[in-house]
């Protein structure tokens, strides 16, 4: 037993705990207020409107504008890489499109045509208003099975905590990466939110479950003892497969094409989040919660 109990001595984490939460506040609190400041910058998939993707090596930006205005069409973003071109307006018609593109190709007949795709308003607030739903889902249908798993509603709770933590840390950065940088959110940006928690939630319920063991066998410590021997011994496990998630993402970023950019960097923001918010914000709030109740029965007794 007392073995048991100088081997925690050596790296005692949760000791640490309102730092690990002073560290999250400083992460998400920018964030927050980004979000409540500015929004995101939404890409065709929550506004509605018309995409268009080409090759030209000879067309410039003006000629380009002088065409969509002909057309009345409002040119809401435009990218140019090499030779390829992307440009976003508002919601164009079949016959705007033939005499617009009958423009470009007379004034580059090697213009080719990638793709061409509308998105109407009504199905840009549909995705937003189901986006909405999925978030919510998730997390309930989470609490839920996590309280069921662990017999405890606090476990399921700080799990959900900790993965608001992620889904704050990911959207306050895009957040501010569109206000900066002008960097919008697609439907991808949705996939990648819920990827995001479910690896959260995955890290968690393995620290969890270790925590659930350690109180079996060694129903003698402290359950904050047993907080840190748990996270001591997880925490190599989820580094190391955090960090093979990590380089993946970040070759598939350098290597890949632009319009997973934004994904990968998605997923990128959120592994680490959901890294760290697994050992260091979901542990700590069930230690503080757990120290809050013994006290809380201490002054029942005492009383």
């Amino acid at each position: 037993m007392s073995e048991n109990k100088s081997n925690l001595t050596i790296f005692q984490p949760m000791k640490y705990k309102f730092i690990y939460f002073l560290i999250s506040l400083a992460v998400v609190l920018p964030g927050v207020f980004s979000l409540i400041r500015y929004g995101f910058k939404v890409s065709v998939d929550f506004t509605g409107g018309s995409v268009i993707s080409f090759y030209s090596s000879s067309l410039t930006s003006d000629s380009l504008k002088q065409a969509l205005n002909r057309q009345h069409l409002e040119l809401k973003q435009v990218t140019h890489s090499n030779s390829r071109w992307q440009i976003t307006t508002n919601p164009m018609t079949q016959s705007q499109l033939e005499q617009f593109l009958t423009e470009l190709k007379s004034l580059d007949q090697n213009l080719k045509i990638e793709e061409f795709y509308t998105v109407g308003a009504t199905l840009g607030r549909e995705l937003i208003r189901k986006t909405i739903y999925g978030v919510l889902l998730a997390a309930s249908l989470i609490l839920l099975y996590i309280a069921f798993r662990f017999r405890n509603l606090k476990f399921g709770v700080s799990a959900i905590l900790a993965m608001l933590h992620d889904t704050l840390v990911l959207l306050g950065s895009f957040s501010l990466l569109g206000h900066f940088f002008n960097i919008e959110i697609d439907s991808l940006f949705v996939t990648a939110v819920l990827t995001i928690l479910s690896f959260s939630v995955h890290d968690t319920i393995v620290v969890y479950d270790r925590i659930r063991e350690l109180k079996k066998h060694h129903p003698y410590l402290r359950f904050e003892d047993v907080v840190n021997r748990a996270v001591v011994e997880t925490m190599g496990r989820s580094i190391n497969n955090s960090m093979t998630i990590i380089f993946m993402l970040l070759a598939m970023y350098l290597l890949g094409g632009q319009t997973i950019h934004n994904f990968i960097l998605a997923l990128l923001i959120g592994t680490i989040s959901g890294t760290y918010s697994s050992t260091f914000t979901a542990a700590p709030i069930l230690v503080v919660w757990n120290n809050w109740q013994e006290r809380r029965h201490r002054k029942t007794y005492e009383s």
